[in-house]
């Protein structure tokens, strides 16, 4: 599980591990809002949505002290293993700033507060709010609730419990999204119907949901309008987006990426996360035809193995995906490709974790979110026999981290001399004279150039590789700004 703090400009790509830090205020009559992150980029997106929703109903601004905080938020995952252990021994911490400060308001949110529901106040009372991933539009209303107990302490206390799946409601009641930086988040659809054997998530954020047609394009529209100019979309399985027209009719996802690159300022465009399934040839064609789609795909397979696939429910065999990245590659030859991977899964043999090690190598991922399965309640691979010794597990996750680590290394290797495309984001905090953007694989490059020139894009020779992520250009060519 990936814990940060949430914080208005961190905003960044499914694969970027770089946060800025915010401006903060002195006023110390501010009422103050501290969130701590867990996740995914859905949650990261949530967690932007929650303090857009405090600071517009109750004017919060964001901390990153939570020992200064009037309100503590904890947006949770359920993903990783003990997930509901980690975020009670947290709030125990936290609980001691509350015992410090009564006044002190405590709310948990996302995956975790949908499985437990009140169980979480029952098992930690000084909790004020439990509230799901498609209710957080709701917070304004449930801290009033709240307040209104406490300046009526006599009457009988409600649990401020909404756990629902008010399908997509959300997003008609959050505030237009604020603008930190060039890339920004657009979240189109929500929930998952797929239910894989491991995967929690159909049943903690629902079955799956598209955003109206209008609705995306409009917001996206007006990030560009504000000077954004990647846009990351995003979903469980964004690539089964199926938004509603304005005429009745259904837009895919290949069709919105299509729309999406036509809005005026938008030079990149990301997605994340999908599924082979829904890797439709259609989508392989956006590839070939829209300059904009970054030559970066992260398609999650989670084994290499038939076997392990078939236990897992992911309905589709190694040779589809093997098929839909030949087809890919054949577009974009130069394509970097990620994934997810489960190791270990119940029933995983010595010979199906060497398909999977040989068919990663095959695939030349250059990286992965690997990690260990580990049990989700209430999912039916959570009953299936697990023999596997917990050392052979981690024995298996290494191998696998290891030879995508060296891919990695190679690729960022091979970019010595090559030409990229660089969203230029910011200059260097170490010397004024140097620019930090990002190519479309994700990797850093500084280079020397202009403060006026960030925001836009530029071709850039590499000439030096500084680390795995990190790498040093020359500025060949600045394009104009795509607005």
């Amino acid at each position: 599980m990936t814990v940060q703090t949430f914080t208005p400009s961190a905003t960044k790509a499914a694969s970027e591990n770089t946060v800025t830090q915010p401006t903060h205020t002195t006023d110390v009559s501010m009422k103050k809002l501290y969130i701590e992150t867990q996740g995914c980029q859905m949650n990261e997106y949530d967690s932007h949505r929650m303090a857009d929703l405090l600071g517009d109903s109750h004017g919060y601004v964001l901390t990153t002290n939570p020992n200064e905080a009037d309100i503590l938020l904890m947006n949770t995952c359920s993903i990783r293993e003990k997930a509901q252990e980690k975020v009670f021994s947290e709030l125990g911490r936290w609980r001691k700033l509350k015992e410090q400060n009564p006044d002190l308001v405590i709310g948990v949110g996302g995956c975790v507060a949908s499985q437990e529901g009140d169980n979480i106040q029952k098992r930690a009372p000084y909790v004020d709010m439990v509230f799901g991933p498609q209710t957080l539009h709701r917070l304004p209303q449930m801290l009033d609730q709240h307040q209104a107990q406490v300046e009526k302490p006599k009457k009988e206390k409600i649990k401020l419990v909404d756990i629902s799946f008010p399908d997509i409601e959300k997003f008609d009641f959050l505030p237009e999204p604020r603008v930190e930086g060039f890339k920004a988040f657009v979240s189109i659809m929500e929930g998952c119907s797929k239910y894989c054997s491991f995967c929690v998530v159909p049943y903690t954020r629902g079955e799956e949901v598209s955003r109206p047609l209008d609705d995306v394009l409009a917001e996206i529209a007006g990030l560009a309008e504000k000077g954004v100019r990647e846009i990351s979309l995003l979903g469980q399985n964004v690539n089964g987006y199926r938004g509603e027209t304005f005429e009745g009719g259904i837009c895919t996802f290949p069709e919105l990426l299509r729309l999406v690159a036509e809005i005026p300022g938008i030079g990149r465009l990301r997605y994340t996360t999908s599924h082979p399934l829904e890797f439709s040839d259609e989508l392989i064609q956006c590839y070939r035809d829209l300059p904009q789609m970054v030559s970066h795909l992260h398609l999650p397979v989670q084994s290499g193995s038939n076997d392990v696939l078939q236990a897992m429910k992911r309905n589709h065999t190694i040779d589809v995906y093997i098929d839909k990245i030949a087809k890919l590659r054949k577009v974009r030859p130069d394509m970097h490709l990620s994934s997810d991977f489960i190791i270990g899964f119940p029933g995983e043999t010595d010979e199906h974790f060497a398909e999977t090690l040989q068919f990663i190598k095959d695939l030349d991922f250059d990286h992965s979110y690997s990690f260990v399965y580990s049990k989700r309640p209430g999912t039916p691979a959570s009953e299936l026999p697990d023999d596997t010794p917990e050392q052979v597990k981690k024995d298996r996750l290494a191998q696998v981290q290891q030879v995508i680590k060296q891919s990695s290394i190679d690729k960022t290797d091979a970019m010595l001399g090559k030409i990229e495309r660089v969203l230029i984001e910011k200059v260097s905090d170490k010397d004024p004279n140097l620019l930090i953007g990002t190519a479309d694989n994700t990797r850093l490059v500084t280079f020397i150039g202009d403060a006026t020139w960030v925001g836009r894009f530029a071709e850039i020779e590499i000439t030096e590789i500084k680390t795995l992520n990190l790498v040093y250009g020359e500025l060949l060519n600045l394009e104009p700004d795509v607005a």
